[in-house]
């Protein structure tokens, strides 16, 4: 139930930023405990790191907060993560102690502030992904002063703060707690201390430097992009739960806490609902086109998505969905009226008849049969019958619909679209197999090395 409520939590905040803008970023607020700590994770400010993303998104979806809060960002940068890129208009993490108004990233960067700010939040963490393995004396060209990765990072030592001031004695106790859970000995955490306020121009203009000189507390973590995605996550994740130990913030999770177990965690539970959920479509595994999908002219605004990082854009007469900076597919939109008098179907499934409400995903055994609602009209798209415009009343099977209409590669889902007239009333999903499985992995990327990190 804990994780259930988490969840649509997200959801609801997910789309609320998403009926303004498809790539606004997402505020997610996990735990009710007004009189405990409240921990700021931001993740994404530079588009080319998907540790740093994925961990902050893994945080807001599978997490629950059993004592104190934790509030997350993980697509600051929107735009830039799934354009792969450090900055689109420039490096946002250099845009915290001047920015002209009339940069495009002005008002990103105002409201990130504003949050930062506000009286609630007691420490902030800023997720990234680094080059190489930062070494405070140089070992080898990835293992020295001037890389990033694998560090805990912070401007000074200390700052006055109500809580949290001790900012080396808190890094340095998570880089020991990480170092105890190294996947190679060789991986080692590090702490970093730039020392901003004796004259680093360039770290005078980041985000934990502003936090600073505003008294909150504020951490910089890296990953090192040596490693796919999954293992920078995993380094971000040892990380992360230090710092919430550390605050007094109790948590469970609903993951093995291993690459493989957050790979999962990462590519499970996606999927779109478009006009109040009556149109879901499940991303998993999910085709490159999916093609005549019914929505309204409005669905690019007024849709939500089952994980923050999970949104829809404009793309050549279209639509494009992506998970962080992964491409799952492309919609080609069949634009409809909408019908909002139908809020279930009448099926039997495997021999067993029940009503299913509009929206669903129904497993599928054996056959499944959809009983006739007059003035409705049932088309199993895939499924043909020569003479038959109206597919309710007969007992369909996998073997009956054409694999290349199916919404996945495996041939598993495939959709049951209801309509009245010439509008549109909702579909279900059948997924034949008997059982919702886990989400198919997409592709874990890898970033290119860089010299820069934060």
């Amino acid at each position: 139930m804990k994780y259930l409520f988490g969840l649509l939590l997200v959801l609801c905040m997910a789309t609320s930023a998403q009926a303004r803008n498809p790539l606004d970023f997402s505020l997610l607020k996990l735990g009710n405990d007004p009189a405990g700590p409240t921990l700021l994770v931001i993740g994404g400010i530079q588009g080319d790191e998907p540790g740093g993303f994925n961990a902050a998104g893994v945080l807001a979806s599978h997490y629950a907060i059993t004592k104190g809060n934790v509030w997350v960002v993980p697509n600051l940068n929107f735009p830039s993560i799934i354009n792969r890129s450090r900055g689109l208009h420039g490096d946002m993490n250099r845009k915290f102690a001047r920015l002209d108004k009339a940069d495009p990233e002005y008002d990103t960067v105002e409201k990130i502030k504003s949050i930062i700010l506000h009286p609630q939040v007691d420490m902030v963490l800023n997720l990234h992904d680094g080059s190489g393995f930062y070494r405070p004396k140089w070992e080898t060209s990835s293992r020295n002063p001037l890389r990033w990765g694998q560090s805990v990072i912070i401007d000074q030592s200390a700052i006055t703060a109500p809580r949290f001031g001790n900012l080396a004695e808190m890094a340095e106790r998570a880089v020991d707690e990480a170092n105890n859970a190294l996947l190679r000995s060789e991986d080692g955490y590090r702490l970093k201390n730039t020392h901003t306020r004796e004259g680093d121009s360039e770290m005078e203009k980041t985000l934990t430097y502003f936090a600073i000189t505003h008294g909150k507390p504020a951490f910089g973590v890296e990953a090192s992009k040596d490693f796919n995605t999954p293992v920078r996550a995993y380094y971000h994740v040892r990380v992360l739960e230090s710092f919430l130990r550390q605050a007094g913030i109790a948590f469970e999770r609903d993951f093995t806490l291993s690459p493989e177990g957050l790979d999962a965690a990462m590519r499970r539970n996606l999927h779109l609902a478009f006009h109040n959920g009556k149109v879901q479509l499940d991303m998993d595994d999910v085709r490159s086109t999916l093609r005549y999908v019914p929505l309204s002219r409005d669905a690019g605004t007024e849709f939500t998505s089952s994980k923050p990082l999970l949104t829809m854009v404009d793309e050549d007469n279209g639509f494009r969905v992506y998970y962080g900076n992964n491409r799952l597919t492309r919609l080609v939109p069949q634009y409809f009226d909408y019908d909002d008098s139908l809020n279930a179907l009448r099926l039997t499934v495997d021999g067993e008849a029940r009503s299913t409400p509009i929206g669903s995903v129904v497993p599928v055994r054996d056959a499944f049969e959809v009983a006739a609602e007059e003035g409705y009209r049932v088309n199993v798209i895939g499924f043909t019958r020569q003479g038959l415009e109206n597919e309710c009343g007969v007992p369909i099977r996998r073997a009956d619909i054409r694999d290349a209409y199916s919404v996945d590669n495996a041939g598993d889902v495939y959709r049951v679209e209801v309509y009245r007239g010439n509008k549109f009333s909702g579909m279900v999903l059948v997924r034949f197999g008997g059982q919702t499985p886990a989400a198919v992995a997409q592709h874990a990327v890898a970033g290119d090395e860089d010299t820069l990190g934060r």
